[in-house]
C-alpha cells in the first residue's frame, strides 16, 4: 500500500481545495434559492417557487432503531451492532447495498476488514443483526474486536463497496488493501454469507495473495457493479485509473476476468488492457437499465466516460468522454470537478453525479440513438446580429451552466442553490423516480432532492425537509450519529433509505414518507 500514499495525498489536496472553493462561495451574499426550469424553457420564464410538500421526506426511525453502531455511538443514540468500524470510507460510496428481496442490507466496513449483514424488516424497515457468523463475514488476517465471531474471508482487507446480484444469489465487494474483488454466496432464506472457494475464484487480487486468483489492473477497486442480465460484474479502480470486466457464470456466481483486452480497458493501457482516454482514477460506475453502456466516473479527469458493452461477451469499449474542463475528444460539460458517484434513474434516460471538489450534484441526459449523456444546455442569449440591425437568439456556448443542470452548495453561477451538501459522495434514485438522495461527507447530511420523473430536473426540497444532518448544521432536520455520511441506498420497496457514517461507525435507517 506504500506506491498508493501519493495518491492519497493527492486525495487530501483535491479535498482542501474543494473546501477553499466552498469558503469563497460563502462570501456571496444574499443566496437564495433558484427552482430548476424544464428543459426547452426560456430564460425570461416565470419560474414559481417550489412547492413543499412533504412527500419523499426522510424520517429517521425512533431511538435505538434509527442507527446502528458499533462504539462510541451504540452507548445512548443506537443500537449495537458488531463489525461495523468504518463504513463506507471516503473513497466508495457504494459502500451499503441491499438485496432485491429487500430482506437484507450488506454493508462494508473497512475499518473493521469485514461485511456487515442485516436482517431488514420489511413492514417497517428496521434493522437487525443476526448473532454469531450469519451477522457478518472478515478477513482471515483482521484483528478487530468486533469481527472475532464472524465468518471468514481470503482477501477482504479493507473493504469499499458491496454489490448484490440480480438474482439474490451472490455480493460481490472490492477491497482496496487486499487490491481485491471478493465474491460470497448468498444464502437467499437467511441472508448469511459464505466466501466460494478458491477453486471457484472466491478472490481475484492483484497481490499475490495466498488462495486469491491473480488478476489484471487491481491495484486499489474502488466500486463495483453487476448487469442487470446478471452475466457480468464490472470493478471500477481507483489507483489504477481503469475498469476491470469479469464474467459471472451458473449458480455460484463464480467470476473469471475477460481475457485480453477485453478484461480492462486502462488510462495507461498496461498489463495487456484496452487504452482509455479521460479514465484517472475512477471512483463511479454505473450500468444503464437496459444493460448496453456503463458510464465511468473519473475523479482526477473529472471526466464522465461512456463505455459500450457487447451483451453477448460483456466486452466494454469506450465511445466517448464528457469533461467539466475542454479536452480533445471529449464533450464540454459543466460543475463535476471530483466527479464520484453516480446513478441512473429507473427509466433510464437521466444520470446523475455527485462530486467531490464542485460540491455539486448534476443531471445528464442520455443522447438519442447511442451511447452517451450530455447535461441540458444554458440559457439562450440575445446577441447583435452580424449583418443588419437587431438582435438575435443564439444558443449558449458549449459548458454554459443551467440550473436544470447542476445544484451546487452555496452558490455557482448558474445553478441550483444546495444546503448541506459539501463534500457528497454516495447517491441514488428512489424506484418510482420522484426522489434523489445525496450522501455529504463533509456536513453528515443526507440530502433530500425533488425529480421531474419527465423531465429529470431535480431542486432541493426547501427548508427542514431539505436535508436531515447533525445539530451543528443549520436550517436541517435534526439527525443522529451521521458523522462521515458517505452511501446510501433506497430500498427496492422505495419505503426506507439506509446510509453509512464513517466516523460515527453507523448504519442509519430512515422511513421515506410518501
Amino acid at each position: 500500500m506504500n506506491n498508493l500514499l501519493p495518491m492519497n495525498r493527492h486525495r487530501v489536496t483535491l479535498v482542501v481545495l474543494g473546501l477553499i472553493a466552498v469558503l469563497t462561495l460563502a462570501l456571496a451574499a444574499g443566496a437564495t434559492a433558484k427552482p430548476a426550469k424544464k428543459p426547452g424553457s426560456s430564460s425570461s420564464e416565470h419560474v414559481q417557487p417550489p412547492v413543499e410538500t412533504s412527500e419523499g421526506s426522510l424520517e429517521q426511525l425512533p431511538g435505538r432503531l434509527g442507527c446502528l453502531a458499533e462504539g462510541k455511538a451504540s452507548v445512548k443514540l443506537c443500537g449495537r451492532a458488531r463489525a461495523l468500524k468504518g463504513p463506507g470510507p471516503g473513497v466508495g460510496s457504494r459502500a451499503i447495498a441491499i438485496s432485491p428481496d429487500g430482506r437484507n442490507v450488506y454493508v462494508a466496513a473497512s475499518g473493521s476488514d469485514s461485511i456487515a449483514v442485516f436482517d431488514r424488516s420489511r413492514a417497517t424497515g428496521a434493522l437487525t443483526q443476526p448473532k454469531g457468523k450469519r451477522g457478518c463475514v472478515a478477513s482471515v488476517i483482521g484483528k478487530a474486536k468486533g469481527a472475532r465471531e464472524c465468518g471468514l474471508a481470503i482477501g477482504l482487507d479493507g473493504p469499499n463497496s458491496v454489490a448484490v446480484s440480480p438474482d439474490g444469489r451472490n455480493v460481490y465487494a472490492t477491497a482496496r488493501g487486499g487490491a481485491s474483488v471478493i465474491t460470497f454466496h448468498r444464502n437467499r432464506l437467511t441472508g448469511q454469507l459464505r466466501q466460494l472457494p478458491p477453486s471457484a475464484s472466491g478472490c481475484i487480487s492483484g497481490l499475490p495473495i495466498p488462495g486469491c486468483t491473480a488478476g489484471r489492473a487491481l491495484k486499489w477497486p474502488d466500486v463495483v457493479v453487476v448487469s442487470p442480465d446478471g452475466k457480468n460484474v464490472y470493478v471500477g479502480d481507483f489507483a489504477g485509473s481503469g475498469v476491470i470486466s469479469f464474467a459471472r457464470a451458473g449458480k455460484a456466481g463464480a467470476l473469471t476476468q475477460l481475457s485480453g483486452t477485453a478484461g480492462c480497458i486502462t488510462e495507461a493501457g498496461a498489463e495487456g488492457c484496452a487504452k482509455g482516454v479521460q479514465m484517472n482514477h475512477v471512483e463511479g460506475l454505473a450500468i444503464n437499465p437496459s444493460g448496453t453502456a456503463v458510464y465511468a466516473a473519473a475523479a482526477f479527469s473529472s471526466a464522465v466516460d461512456f463505455l459500450a458493452r457487447d451483451a453477448s461477451t460483456g466486452a466494454l469499449s469506450q465511445s466517448g468522454c464528457v469533461t467539466s474542463e475542454k479536452v480533445s475528444g471529449c464533450s464540454l460539460g459543466y460543475e463535476f470537478g471530483g466527479v464520484n458517484a453516480l446513478s441512473f434513474a429507473p427509466s433510464g434516460g437521466d444520470v446523475y453525479a455527485t462530486s467531490l471538489t464542485s460540491n455539486s450534484l448534476t443531471t445528464f441526459q442520455s443522447l438519442l440513438g447511442g451511447v452517451g449523456v450530455s447535461q441540458p444546455p444554458g440559457p439562450e442569449r440575445q446577441v447583435e446580429k452580424e449583418e443588419g440591425p437587431g438582435k438575435e437568439t443564439v444558443a449558449a456556448p458549449e459548458g454554459t451552466p443551467s440550473p436544470d443542470g447542476c445544484t451546487v452548495f452555496l452558490r455557482s453561477p448558474g445553478c441550483g442553490f444546495g444546503r448541506a451538501m459539501q463534500a457528497p459522495e454516495g447517491l441514488d434514485v428512489s424506484p418510482d423516480g420522484t426522489s434523489i438522495y445525496v450522501a455529504a461527507f463533509q456536513t453528515g447530511a443526507i440530502d433530500v432532492f425533488d425529480r421531474d420523473p419527465e423531465s429529470g430536473v431535480v431542486t432541493q426540497k426547501p427548508g427542514p425537509r431539505g436535508c436531515v444532518a447533525p445539530h451543528k448544521v443549520h436550517g436541517c432536520t435534526l439527525g443522529r450519529a451521521l458523522g462521515g455520511a458517505g452511501s446510501l441506498v433506497v430500498s427496492p420497496d422505495g419505503k426506507n433509505v439506509y446510509s453509512t457514517a464513517q466516523f460515527s461507525n453507523a448504519v442509519d435507517v430512515f422511513r421515506r414518507i410518501k
